[in-house]
């Protein structure tokens, strides 16, 4: 694939062929320990075009960054669906359920400055999450949500987010729950200006050893920064030692690092991300 820098216009262009953005609720029991009550979940999930319960859907599961919730990608940026609309009609990506959970547990929460938030959203997307969705529409699991199916159904399963959802990429989806996913797009940083980089190098490296170990293989981990974006010196200092490490990312093959020239911390350079994204997983 060819990397591009701007957002093709033509991906900006009205369509007839419109996908649907639903409302999708849910309950948490993750929290219970802390709460008298399940806790009360909500995201937003697009549909293609042409959505049909009778076909299968890969799904994936797409992450805001702090300070905002699940509204983010399909709500505050509509542009977001015009952009998913053409890329389906013109064939540059299949057909897939895209669902925009928040790692927050209320409105009010998004105001918390806590980043536990991003490795105990864990919890929540393996047991709460990924089920109520893949028991509700039409993808690989069938209906059957059983942890040994949800593992035999990682491949059709991609997990990405950005900023602090970036950091969530890694954390909840990548380390905890490496059996469930196979496609990763982390846009923005791995582990924030006051992360330990040796951690985080250990973390992945250990990641990719025991998934191969255990017959889990990495389909695509694609990574992606603007070189002006605040996250992108500790996001590209921190690949660059995991690819000296281990030889179990390939790039060009299930590994790639998209830099985006004069991008920054922004909506405009995370579509691009997306966009390309889409491009690889689910092939």
């Amino acid at each position: 694939m060819e990397f591009v820098y701007e957002m093709p216009k033509e991906m900006l262009l009205d369509t007839d062929k419109k996908g649907v953005v639903e409302t999708f609720q849910y309950d948490s029991n993750t929290y219970e320990g802390d709460r008298s009550m399940p806790l009360h979940k909500e995201a937003f999930v697009y549909l293609p075009y042409g959505y049909d319960s009778s076909k299968k859907y890969d799904v994936l599961y797409l992450l805001h960054g702090g300070g905002f919730t699940h509204e983010w990608w399909l709500k505050l940026f509509p542009d977001t669906v015009t952009i998913l609309d053409n890329m389906i009609e013109q064939k540059l990506c299949k057909p897939c359920i895209i669902v925009t959970p928040t790692f927050y547990h209320s409105d009010e929460d998004k105001h918390t400055q806590d980043e536990s938030r991003c490795e105990n959203f864990k919890y929540e997307l393996r047991k709460d999450l990924i089920p109520a969705v893949e028991s509700h529409y039409s993808t690989y699991t069938n209906g059957e949500i059983s942890e040994e199916n949800l593992v035999k159904t990682r491949k059709h399963r991609a997990f990405a987010g950005l900023s602090l959802g970036s950091m969530t990429t890694y954390r909840a989806a990548f380390y905890n729950n490496f059996d469930l996913f196979s496609w990763y797009g982390p846009f923005s940083g791995c582990c924030g200006p006051f992360g330990n980089h040796e951690l985080e190098v250990k973390r992945i490296c250990e990641t990719l050893e025991n998934g191969k170990k255990n017959g889990l293989e990495l389909d695509y981990l694609f990574c992606c920064n603007g070189d002006k974006d605040i996250a992108y010196e500790e996001h590209k200092d921190i690949m660059e030692k995991v690819l000296e490490k281990t030889d179990i990312l390939v790039p060009g093959t299930n590994y790639d690092f998209y830099v985006i020239p004069g991008g920054v911390h922004d909506m405009k350079a995370w579509q691009l991300d997306l966009y390309h994204l889409l491009q690889i997983i689910f092939k």
